[in-house]
């Protein structure tokens, strides 16, 4: 099984990371992601979850991001 770290920021949708090997190195990847994402002013709004090659959050790995403006 593959994964990928993808988001959803300000209303913007990216794959961050694609063809990532194990679920070890994907988490590393998304809770860098989502660190980055609590700690940046210009957020107002975003998600960041590890999905499988059928698109489905892997182990629950989908965390809401926001900033009051």
């Amino acid at each position: 099984m593959t994964y990928a770290i993808i988001d959803c920021v300000n209303e913007v949708f990216t794959v961050r990371a694609e063809g990532i090997q194990t679920i070890e190195a994907a988490k590393t990847q998304y809770h860098g992601r989502c660190q980055t994402l609590w700690n940046a002013a210009d957020v107002k709004s975003a998600y960041v979850m590890i999905v499988d090659t059928q698109l489905d959050v892997v182990e629950g790995c989908k965390e809401y991001i926001h900033h009051d403006a």
